[in-house]
């Protein structure tokens, strides 16, 4: 809380309270003739010296009435200050392959678990953005459109499952489909992150075709190419319904990835372990920032009333005083 007075120049006639005082003082040094008490009766067994400073009680009312109603006239206010923020949000889509490869386990403890953990951090830390999840294999589908509501996208992503649609990578579908809940996006910035392990086999759609249209309408994608160079060591079921490890060839298709990246102005990277996968995030995010102007104000309210009505009292006491218990004699 704030505190300030409106007038402050009217505090400088708290200086004249010490002459008054002095003034006070010394005429009552010349003028001695008369003497307060309510009883004359009582006056012959009174002990005057007991009493001698009540004569000085309506003198002190009045002058702590002044320093109040002096208070007053300076305006008191006191104040909160706030803050109204503007910002203007981004709008991004999450594309992700949940393609059988993606239970690959050279990122712990596998590519599917650890993209979903890493996209759901990534749309728990927004601010103000919205963001909506597509997901793709052999097809692609939209599980959340745009939103704020992150806790349901969150939710959304830690559902996803290997199988949920049929095998395959469709790459340029799920940039498409993506591209697609941006259309009508009226944000200052609209952005796809797509992450993927493979190559586009399947879809009516490549990716550069739908990076173009990703261009033609703003949109700013980052690809992301998940796996180890090299091997990766994948869970299998054999015809019997066991399951057994087989080393399959990493197959990211990085000349792709990349074109469809600098197509739209937008990175490609390369996440070959978890900690590399959340740095790739931490850097897309620090490069889709939200600009915020925060505008400071501060709102008064008035408090003269508060020394007034103190003061009105004091000189109320005075009056009451000076005419009952402190009566003066001539």
């Amino acid at each position: 809380m704030i505190f300030r007075f409106e007038d402050p120049l009217f505090l400088l006639l708290l200086g004249a309270i010490p002459l008054l005082a002095w003034w006070y003082v010394i005429r009552g040094r010349r003028n001695r003739g008369t003497l307060t008490h309510p009883d004359v009766l009582g006056l012959g067994r009174a002990d005057l010296r007991k009493g001698r400073w009540l004569q000085h009680l309506p003198a002190g009312l009045r002058g702590l009435a002044l320093v109040a109603f002096i208070v007053a006239f300076a305006r008191p206010q006191t104040g909160v200050t706030g803050e109204n923020v503007v910002t203007e949000g981004i709008d991004i889509v999450l594309a992700l392959d949940i393609s059988s490869s993606m239970l690959a386990e050279d990122l712990a403890p596998n590519r599917i678990e650890a993209a979903k953990a890493v996209a759901a951090d990534f749309a728990a830390g927004r601010n103000n953005d919205r963001i909506g999840l597509v997901i793709f294999a052999g097809k692609a589908f939209t599980q959340a459109p745009l939103t704020l509501d992150y806790s349901v996208v969150v939710s959304l992503i830690g559902e996803l499952e290997v199988g949920m649609i049929e095998d395959g990578t469709a790459v340029g579908m799920g940039l498409a489909t993506a591209v697609k809940r941006l259309q009508a996006s009226e944000a200052a910035s609209k952005v796809v992150v797509l992450l993927t392990d493979g190559r586009n086999n399947r879809g009516e759609i490549d990716p550069v075709t739908a990076a173009q249209a990703a261009q033609a309408l703003g949109v700013r994608v980052y690809t992301i190419g998940a796996g180890s160079r090299g091997g990766a060591r994948v869970p299998v079921t054999d015809r019997f319904g066991n399951r057994r490890y087989a080393t399959t060839r990493v197959d990211v298709d990085e000349p792709t990835l990349r074109a469809v990246a600098e197509t739209t102005g937008g990175r490609y990277y390369r996440a070959t372990d978890r900690e590399s996968l959340e740095a790739i995030y931490g850097e897309i995010d620090e490069l889709e920032t939200t600009e915020i102007e925060v505008e400071n104000f501060t709102t008064y309210g008035e408090r003269f009333h508060l020394p007034l009505l103190v003061g009105l009292f004091l000189l109320l006491a005075e009056v009451v005083l000076g005419r009952t218990w402190l009566r003066t004699l001539p």
